[in-house]
């Protein structure tokens, strides 16, 4: 039984990458590139053992430039790629010459995993086939756009969300499970004492 409650309380406070792996000891850079195009902003994430020093996003070629710089031989990096941003089927090029790194995806990221060997500056292009998936290009004409499939309502002039009620009652409720899954720990926690007394 005691086995049962450490393994729930590891388990609700666990947290590991998009899909369940975890990274190797060496990474830990994380960066955070805004991507803007088209009047919309989007976060592409890259967390890795090298350091990212520029990137550059070209929505008519559909395909965004990495510049690193590493000091170690083996490179590890996973990068999270928005859907609405670049999707479809992904091209891949290190210093000019096509790679084929793993790719996951879902209905709203792409998980690209990089591994490759090279100290110094690299280059990575990443080219999709799709750009600004079920999103509209945003114009300064309108004073206020809902994109479809987002729900989501921008300010053109500012590039601001304004969310939906939704993703509030969507947070209020893990937060009530979270309460919930918390008060029955404690309760299976309080029995297994009382028991052993």
């Amino acid at each position: 039984m005691k086995s049962i409650l450490i393994i729930l309380v590891v388990l609700f406070f666990v947290i590991t990458p998009a899909y369940g792996q975890l990274l190797s000891d060496a990474t830990g850079l994380v960066n955070r590139l805004d991507v803007q195009t088209s009047g919309q902003t989007f976060e592409v994430i890259l967390t890795a053992n090298f350091d990212i020093t520029d990137f550059t996003f070209d929505k008519d070629q559909k395909q965004i430039i990495l510049y690193l710089d590493s000091g170690l031989e083996n490179n590890l990096g996973e990068i999270i790629m928005p859907q609405n941003l670049l999707t479809g089927d992904f091209t891949f090029y290190l210093n000019d010459q096509e790679f084929f790194p793993r790719v996951q995806s879902n209905e709203k990221i792409s998980f690209i995993t990089l591994n490759f060997t090279g100290f110094g500056t690299n280059v990575v292009k990443i080219i999709g086939s799709e750009y600004l998936v079920g999103l509209t290009e945003v114009t300064t004409e309108t004073n206020l756009e809902v994109l479809p499939e987002t729900n989501l309502e921008v300010l053109p002039e500012t590039n601001l969300e304004i969310l939906p009620e939704t993703f509030s009652s969507d947070y209020f409720i893990w937060l009530v499970l979270g309460g919930i899954l918390i008060i029955v720990v404690a309760y299976v926690v309080i029995k297994v004492q009382k028991n052993k007394n």
